[in-house]
């Protein structure tokens, strides 16, 4: 008769745990350049949205400012229509 001897399951998760850090370890460089571009990416996304949001404010303000010279304009004669009445 043959006795299988059984390890430990201690010794199994701490291979396991080894194993793990080993490849963790090996490619940590791999990740690290990784989560930088990522953030590096972000950061132009960003900035590009940023652009994007000043211009479309300047354009606002163009337009703002085209109204209120059309109101100035326009509101002497109505201000002489009125008197009129």
């Amino acid at each position: 008769m043959t006795t299988t001897k059984q390890v430990p399951a201690c010794n199994l998760i701490q291979q396991a745990i080894e194993s793990i850090e080993h490849i963790i370890y090996k490619n940590s460089d791999d990740v690290a350049v990784s989560i930088a571009r990522s953030f590096e990416r972000l950061e132009e996304r960003i900035e590009a949205m940023e652009s994007r949001l000043y211009s479309r404010f300047a354009d606002l303000e163009d337009g703002m400012q085209e109204a209120k010279e059309l109101i100035k304009e326009s509101a002497p004669s109505l201000h002489k229509a009125g008197s009129r009445a």
